[in-house]
């Protein structure tokens, strides 16, 4: 019988550790647990690709989807579950957007979280029905402000956008008048541009929608 692999991320390490145990016990699962979310990218990284189908992560302990993007970014196989203390319709939309399968309760069941696990690996996405009219307004509702951050990009020339996209990366003036081959005076316009499309009134506010538009930093 092939096991599920399960690495469970709790910030109650006795939680964690008794819920891989539980787990463990079924015929065909085999858990381990760790306690934080960089403990548990090190875990990943460690033990290799594909060491474990799915990832049970507590909600609370990536709430800005952090380690939710990178584990897409580097494990893309990795089915992730949420575990939550609490139904959080704001947090749940959060971590489907970032590529979650299922948002589940702590004190669910074992048998509805194995179901949970089971049905992830049939990419099956599993929301308790009393949060899903929630999750579906949150998600609109980012879908819509996703959208005005789009529009508002495209009103930016291919220069500014370039400029934008220097900003995402982390540079300053001098170092995006390096890149670009401009002076810094010219980008010193060029940023005060984008600040005036973008309808916002500093650099981090600009990068925080530009991210949130999904454009990419410049390599």
């Amino acid at each position: 019988m092939e096991r599920i692999r399960v690495l469970v991320v709790d910030g109650h390490r006795i939680f964690a550790e008794s819920l891989a145990t539980a787990l463990t016990a079924e015929a065909d699962v085999e858990a381990a647990a760790v306690g934080t979310a960089q403990a548990a990218f090190q875990q990943l990284e460690r033990t290799g690709y594909p060491a474990y189908d799915v990832l049970l992560l507590d909600a609370e302990l990536d709430a800005d989807g952090a380690l939710l993007t990178a584990v897409r970014e580097r494990f893309p196989d990795l089915r992730a579950v949420m575990l939550a203390a609490a139904d959080d319709a704001r947090l749940a939309a959060r971590a489907l957007a970032a590529g979650a399968r299922g948002w589940v309760a702590k004190d669910s069941s074992l048998a509805r979280l194995l179901l949970v696990v089971r049905g992830s690996l049939r990419d099956e996405t599993h929301v308790p029905p009393a949060l899903l009219t929630g999750v579906l307004r949150e998600l609109d509702r980012d879908r819509r402000h996703r959208s005005e951050h789009e529009r508002l990009v495209e009103s930016l020339t291919p220069r500014e956008l370039e400029v934008l996209r220097c900003m995402l990366a982390g540079m300053g003036r001098k170092a995006v008048a390096e890149r670009l081959f401009l002076s810094p005076h010219t980008v010193r316009t060029h940023m005060q541009n984008v600040l005036g499309k973008l309808g916002v009134h500093s650099t981090l506010a600009a990068v925080a929608l530009a991210r949130r538009a999904g454009i990419p930093p410049a390599e």
